[in-house]
């Protein structure tokens, strides 16, 4: 596979990011290319990614100048406690600022090590590794960080780009299909929110690019990347057209932190919830039409994907959603924000609806 490499450029930060298979062993040239030179590095690694994969990172970087904490990745470990142990590390080695965080892992280990990199002498180096088809895709873009509360997901946290994403699709090959499924949910968002040929792509494609097939794989996470860099270069701080990614979130967000970030759902299968509610509600709401509804909903149903919030939820539910939906971040008044669609390819994102109408529309998807 040729190398692909995109290049990010933010009013704070331009920083690339390469796409490879087993490129492991080059990450010190591209450190080179990249100008990322420190004396100290912390790597954070996940502990579900295979150690032969992790060791051929270690190798490719100076062994006496690396730390490594092993973090037990969940959505329930996201937390504030997480980023004092990674904190109290730091500061206990004396890293300065001209040192480095390393994250080997999914979005939760990027997350958290990207959000340690951002608050610590208020700003390290950080360099992030995704292993699982949902970073490669997403949230190693951006520069979106934070950790769970009790009140609600990534309520707090900061825009912190990375000087370098490294995305060897070679780690792929190690995740269960559950985790493949959970990655395809964003790269169907973005198709959805902002590529009508990129969702024709994958409604002929889906199956194989579930299946790791090369090069429909690759090329649906160069895609991927690039629809995310796009926006995000147009919005860094998500003040408007980056609020289209949010597409599917408020609900998603408030189904994951309704089962208490469990097993049950991961973020993927939720999003992709979210994708079928907020699709269905753009419909009841005459914003977007039958026709593109079917297309969505054939997409989810072909792939059998999950797709029905009864699934997993019942109306006992319903007032503990409602209350994490309002508490979202995106909120700023009391009414709720929602990303909707006119059609595939354009989104709607300056929509409130207060708690009533979203009420009736969950009681009534929920007691099918």
């Amino acid at each position: 596979m040729k190398l692909i490499k995109l290049q990010v450029n933010t009013g704070n930060q331009k920083y690339p990011i390469i796409i490879g298979n087993n490129i492991l062993n080059k990450i010190k040239f591209f450190l080179n290319e990249s100008s990322i030179n420190f004396n100290q590095c912390l790597v954070i690694v996940d502990k579900n990614v295979p150690k032969v994969l992790i060791k051929k990172v270690l190798v490719s970087l100076s062994r006496s100048s690396v730390i490594i904490h092993y973090f037990n990745a969940t959505e329930k470990n996201k937390n504030i406690k997480s980023i004092n142990i990674i904190l109290s590390i730091l500061l206990n080695k004396n890293f300065n600022r001209n040192d480095c965080i390393i994250s080997i892992g999914g979005g939760i280990t990027g997350d958290v090590s990207g959000f340690a990199a951002s608050i610590f002498k208020r700003g390290l180096k950080f360099i992030n590794i995704p292993t699982t088809l949902l970073a490669q895709v997403d949230s190693s873009i951006g520069g979106k960080t934070g950790i769970n509360t009790k009140y609600g997901k990534n309520l707090i946290g900061a825009f912190y780009q990375p000087s370098l994403v490294i995305s060897d699709i070679n780690f792929l090959k190690s995740l269960p299909r559950r985790e493949v499924i959970c990655g395809y949910g964003e790269i169907l968002k973005h198709a959805i929110v902002a590529d009508r040929k990129f969702f024709a792509f994958l409604n002929i494609n889906g199956a194989n690019i579930l299946n790791l097939k090369s090069p429909l794989i690759e090329k649906a996470i160069f895609k991927s990347c690039s629809i995310k860099k796009k926006v995000v270069e147009a919005d860094e701080k998500e003040m408007g057209i980056r609020k289209i990614l949010n597409f599917g979130h408020t609900f998603a967000h408030a189904y994951e932190a309704t089962l208490g970030y469990s097993k049950k759902l991961n973020h993927g299968e939720a999003v992709l919830l979210g994708i079928k509610t907020a699709t269905k509600f753009s419909l009841l709401n005459k914003i977007l039409s039958i026709k593109e509804f079917n297309l969505i909903e054939g997409h989810l149903k072909n792939l059998n994907l999950p797709r029905n919030i009864n699934k997993f939820f019942s109306v006992k539910n319903l007032n503990t959603i409602l209350s994490f939906m309002k508490k979202d971040k995106k909120n700023n008044t009391k009414k709720v924000n929602l990303v909707l669609l006119k059609k595939i390819g354009s989104p709607v994102y300056k929509l409130q609806f207060n708690e009533k109408t979203i009420n009736l529309f969950l009681k009534k998807e929920l007691t099918k």
